[in-house]
C-alpha cells in the first residue's frame, strides 16, 4: 500500500502554482518502476525516473514493510541528478 503525508498531497498543488503539473499516477509509477534508487538519506529512500527531458522526478519515501509512506517529491533537472 502507497500512503501520501498531508506535505505530500500538498505538493501537487504547490507545484501546480509553479506551472509544474505532476499527477499521482507519475510519482506512483516513479515508485513502482523507477530508473534509479538513491540510497544517501536512508532511512529514506528516494526514487527518481525520467519526467521529460529536461527534468526528472524524484520522489522521497520510507520502507515501512508493508507499506510505502510518501514524504514528498519535487522535479529535478536532468544536468544535476540524470547521472547517477
Amino acid at each position: 500500500m502507497i500512503i501520501f503525508t498531508k506535505h505530500a498531497q500538498d505538493k501537487f498543488t504547490i507545484l501546480r502554482k509553479h506551472k509544474f503539473i505532476i499527477s499521482k499516477e507519475k510519482v506512483l509509477e516513479t515508485l513502482n518502476n523507477p530508473d534509479l534508487i538513491d540510497y544517501s538519506r536512508l532511512p529514506l529512500l528516494i526514487a527518481q525516473r525520467k519526467f521529460d527531458t529536461m527534468y526528472v522526478l524524484r520522489v522521497v519515501y520510507k520502507d515501512e514493510g508493508m507499506n510505502m509512506k510518501v514524504i514528498t517529491f519535487y522535479p529535478g533537472r536532468s544536468k544535476k541528478y540524470g547521472k547517477k
